[in-house]
């Protein structure tokens, strides 16, 4: 018997199929070679947004072509389910799985060299927008004995890129010893032996703590990148969102952030169309996207997600005009992003190669750059120097040194 994995959604999401792969290899499945070949589809879907949802529905009419080829072909859907969507899915799938403690499952990598190593599950925020908590329910904390042990056992495999995951990593505290949160966490997994880069994602600017700063500042091992959500520009948007910071605290921890931490390349999430964001709060989105001069930034257009409290909301904002906000941010982001990208130019940067396109090596740097550079030899999953030569908005062009 064979099977195939199909994920959407976050890095979260990836991890998850993972561990569903390394439980279906124990139970005596094998990988399919293609979708085509396979007895069992596990559909591992995200709910985030309508679009998320949608792609769902299109996989039904494929699935069913499949099943008249092969009849002992099952379908298997699992990941992060509305009740709502669940209701209208379940005679579309053989089975509806709920998202269980996977995290007690050793995981089959897809990467022999770059890792997601989940620390919890789960989210207690209730953000207005977010169904995480109504998929992944409240926030379970992952033993930080478990955690070090996982990665510890990749280091020692080899393994160059530790990603952390959690829905706030910054929220973390062991439940054996609640004293270890997550800045300790990061500290202790720095001060592991071996040649490695460690990345986390994604904390909330509400409980970044100077804590966190000081150890990211000293962590060697620790690379100068961040995500840290924004989603509005607006005080009074960002209140009907229940994010419980003000954009006054937000530029005075990303001050304190670039003051700190040599540099760090910062990227976020912010949402246009907000139900009742006017054109003037958008502005302020957009004054401090052109304040901050973000790396990168990825922006969603407002989708209405049942079980949220932001869809009792009226969502009054045209998608025409959410598309227009979309595009003025993306503008003023490409802008900075180039100017931000063009200060390597001439700069020799360690990359982490990642894949081989052709004569082409494609990679990411300490900072998360993307970097491009031609070498007939295949130097995946190890660490190279380079010289940036060229850049562009989302990507650095270089030269092997």
């Amino acid at each position: 018997m064979k099977y195939h994995i199909i994920t959407y959604g976050c890095q979260l999401n990836r991890s998850d199929s993972e561990r569903i792969a390394s439980i279906l290899e124990s139970d005596g499945y094998k990988p399919a070679s293609s979708i085509k070949e396979a007895d069992l589809i596990v559909v591992n879907m995200c709910s985030v947004r309508q679009s998320a949802v949608d792609r769902i529905y299109g996989l039904i009419p494929k699935f069913e072509k499949l099943k008249n080829k092969n009849l002992k072909l099952k379908t298997v859907l699992t990941g992060c389910i509305l009740k709502k969507d669940r209701k209208n899915f379940i005679k579309k799938f053989d089975q509806i799985l709920k998202v269980t403690d996977l995290l007690k499952y050793h995981p089959k990598y897809r990467s022999d060299f770059s890792a997601f190593v989940p620390i919890s599950n789960g989210c207690n925020n209730f953000c207005a927008y977010c169904v995480v908590p109504f998929t992944r329910g409240v926030l379970i904390y992952r033993p930080h004995e478990d955690i070090l042990k996982e990665v510890d056992g990749l280091i020692k495999r080899g393994f160059k890129e530790i990603w952390l995951l959690g829905q706030n990593v910054n929220d973390y505290h062991s439940p054996i010893d609640p004293s270890i949160d997550f800045p300790q966490l990061l500290e202790i997994v720095n001060e592991i032996p071996g040649n490695f880069w460690i990345r986390f994602t994604s904390p909330n600017p509400k409980n970044f703590s100077d804590e966190l700063i000081a150890v990211m500042t000293r962590g060697k091992k620790i690379t100068p990148y961040l995500n840290l959500p924004v989603q509005s520009g607006d005080n009074k948007i960002l209140k009907k969102m229940n994010r419980p910071y003000t954009i006054e605290q937000y530029k005075n921890l990303v001050k304190k952030i670039r003051e700190k931490i040599s540099g760090i390349s910062l990227s976020t999430d912010v949402i246009v169309g907000f139900p009742g964001e006017t054109k003037k709060q958008f502005k302020d989105t957009v004054k401090l996207f052109k304040e901050i001069k973000y790396d990168m930034a990825y922006i969603a257009k407002y989708s209405p997600r049942p079980q949220t409290a932001a869809f009792r909301l009226k969502d009054n904002i045209s998608l025409e005009e959410k598309e227009r906000r979309y595009k003025v941010l993306s503008d003023i982001l490409k802008k900075t992003a180039l100017e931000n990208n063009k200060k390597h130019i001439g700069n020799n940067i360690e990359v982490l190669v990642s894949k081989k396109h052709n004569n082409f090596l494609i990679g990411k740097t300490k900072a998360y750059k993307t970097v491009k550079f031609e070498c007939p030899k295949d130097l995946v999953g190890q660490f190279v120097k380079v010289k940036i030569t060229n850049a562009t908005p989302f990507g650095l062009k270089a030269t092997l040194v």
